[in-house]
């Protein structure tokens, strides 16, 4: 559910407005001067409302980042055997639409925080409410460059709002210094926005998520192609600022007349509107069936889920393309007693013609199983669209904060008590044992060296956040990318049967999958721009 309510986005004519027109009441004119734009609180937050809705979009969060983007690593793969070309299957040139949508969004979002940036001192206001939007809008535009460097490299740095379509000629910043001012913005944001308690819901940005994000950002800055290994103890200190702020904790119940463990509570809240911003710390947030009036929906559930075509079974299942499988590299790096895998690689089959739930044996069909950590069962609107629903999806969850302090701990410090009792909290939950309490079933192997620790980090990075939109970058970041997908490839082509198909993405994959191809519409009309190599 979207908690920021608008009633005039203040964005410019150059970017247009996004998925945030319904909560237009106001039409803007092009005669509105920015003082009038922003002369009160009230505009200020619609223009805040107008940073965040890109996130949404499914160019974006709303399905393509965590679909098409993550579509193809060695979690999962496109479930498509026709699917011989797209970013998911890595064949595709930089004439591609979906690239030129991620580039323009970021920018757009880069933009509509940079106006609100220039203007934020125009209204009469309280202090502390002006430095926490002015804090959201810092640490949003940071975060939209940290998608475009982290995907394309050097990319133009614009810190002021585009006034005219004509100064379109700008030069790539090299990476360090975009992810300097990354650094900047953030670090900014952290002193002046809001904790997740007086927040109270996790589709605004909260101070612990700014030092979550900035964790995340120091760990891909240590890692490739930056390889600035100082960066470690700072993702470490920022990691270690969320546990010791008490805001945080792994969710440890469930409801029990909906699932058995507490790690599937967390999903089936994304789709209820349940808002547990201990667990999840930061979402992007849909709302509605597109019957009722709301169009800020996703696609969650829908192109990734539990297959079932059939509309008229909505009341269980609702539709799903199922576009997502889990690979067997996937399945087979649970353990037995582990609850995850059966959450999060389907254990049943739906019926089209009945309708009836299908139960897969536990050792049939391990190379094709659905990727079913959403579900559109637990959807409690009706009627259920066919192609879009109200559930959430999680850009930051504690679990991953812990398993970034752990990385980063033994990188720093090596496999001390610290890193493992990070990691170890994190494989209890999936074992459904008590978080806090040592256990010979789910803790990880005593003693092991710093590699190794690595190694079992970087696994149980795939059993706890696989297809939340990560993977790829991870694999990235630790410089694996190509034999990690080549691995994979062979396994399921060799194994894989009648899913053999699911081997595409890692056989096509080449060193310049590594960054993504700067979009042909940048190029021609930027002729300060250059293409990324091997493009």
């Amino acid at each position: 559910m979207k908690k920021i309510t608008v009633t005039i986005i203040a964005v410019s004519a150059i970017v247009g407005l996004s998925g945030c027109k319904k909560f237009l009441e106001t039409k803007p004119t092009d005669s509105l001067t920015p003082v009038e734009y922003y002369n009160s609180e009230a505009k200020l937050t619609s223009a805040l409302a107008g940073v965040y809705d890109v996130i949404g979009t499914e160019a974006m969060y709303g399905n393509n980042l965590w679909l098409e983007w993550s579509g193809g690593t060695d979690d999962g793969y496109y479930a498509r055997s026709g699917q011989t070309t797209g970013i998911m299957v890595h064949n595709f040139d930089f004439a591609n639409d979906r690239v030129a949508a991620l580039w323009a969004n970021c920018y757009i979002g880069i933009n509509r925080a940079n106006q609100l940036i220039a203007n934020i001192n125009i209204p009469q206001m309280d202090a502390v409410q002006r430095d926490a939007i002015l804090g959201e809008a810092l640490f949003l535009r940071g975060y939209y460059y940290f998608l475009l460097v982290s995907k394309f490299g050097d990319v133009p740095l614009r810190l002021t709002p585009t006034s005219s379509p004509n100064n379109a000629d700008i030069a790539r910043t090299p990476s360090a210094d975009v992810y300097k001012q990354i650094l900047k913005d953030m670090t900014d944001a952290e002193g002046k926005v809001k904790t997740a308690t007086t927040i109270g819901y996790a589709s605004r940005v909260s101070k612990t998520v700014v030092q979550g994000i900035l964790a995340r950002v120091c760990l891909y800055m240590a890692g490739n192609p930056v390889n600035d290994k100082t960066k470690y103890a700072e993702a470490l200190s920022w990691a270690k600022k969320v546990q010791s702020s008490g805001e945080h904790a792994l969710r440890t119940t469930f409801n029990a007349a909906l699932t058995n463990s507490a790690y599937s509570q967390v999903f089936i809240n994304h789709s209820q509107d349940i808002y547990d911003v201990k667990e999840s710390m930061w979402e992007a947030d849909f709302k509605g069936t597109r019957a009722d009036g709301y169009l800020e929906t996703g696609r969650v559930g829908n192109t990734m889920g539990i297959t079932m075509t059939a509309v008229r079974f909505e009341a269980d299942s609702g539709y799903c393309y199922g576009f997502i499988k889990g690979t067997g590299r996937l399945f087979k790096l649970y353990a037995n007693a582990d609850l995850r895998r059966s959450w999060t690689l389907t254990t049943y089959t739906y019926n089209n013609t009945t309708g009836a739930r299908v139960p897969i044996a536990p050792t049939v069909n391990i190379y094709g199983r659905d990727a079913a950590k959403w579900r559109r069962s637990y959807e409690l609107l009706y009627p259920k669209n066919k192609n879009h629903g109200p559930t959430n999806f999680p850009i930051l969850r504690y679990a991953d904060v812990l398993l970034m302090l752990a990385e980063a701990e033994n990188q720093v410090n090596g496999p001390t008590a610290t890193a493992y009792d990070a990691i170890n909290q994190v494989r209890r939950r999936g074992y459904g044992l008590p978080i806090g309490t040592p256990s010979v079933l789910a803790d990880l192997a005593p003693g092991l060296s710093k590699d190794a620790f690595q190694l079992a980090i970087e696994d149980e990075r795939s059993r706890e956040l696989c297809f939340e939109g990560l993977r790829k970058d991870d694999l990235v970041r630790w410089g694996k990318l190509v034999t990690a997908m080549k691995a994979v490839a062979a396994d399921q082509r060799a194994n894989g049967g009648g899913f053999a198909y699911g081997a595409l993405s890692g056989e096509n994959v080449g060193d310049k999958h590594k960054l993504y191809p700067i979009p042909a519409a940048e190029i021609t009309v930027n002729k300060l721009m250059n293409q990324n190599p091997g493009w």
